[in-house]
């Protein structure tokens, strides 16, 4: 199996308990497997999360996957990378700086 949606920048032990959480799940429910695609995949009807708010709403809401990987470390998880976002989000980037604080 390849998964090419997770980035270098993930934990690499996260992801691949992930992964295997997933595969466990859609074994435990007998879905059978999608084709392979080839190429790109920007044709496909799925949509990733636009953001971590977004990507973490989602994972508290998957009750399957907490079931699996444990409801508290879902909770846990999703509340240290709640807090990791609320605190990039009060530095003012380079670009922000250059484009917005300088351009008023």
């Amino acid at each position: 199996m390849e998964n090419r949606v997770i980035g270098a920048d993930a934990n690499p032990y996260l992801a691949f308990a992930v992964t295997l959480a997933c595969g466990y799940l859609g074994m435990a429910e007998q879905r059978d497997p999608t084709e392979a695609t080839g190429g790109s995949a920007q044709h496909l009807d799925v949509e990733l999360p636009q953001g971590l708010p977004e990507a973490l709403r989602m994972l508290r809401a998957d009750d399957k996957l907490a079931e699996v990987l444990g409801p508290r470390f879902v909770d846990v998880y999703a509340a240290i990378k709640e807090q990791e976002h609320l605190e990039f989000m009060t530095v003012i980037s380079p670009w922000e700086r250059e484009h917005l604080l300088l351009h008023v």
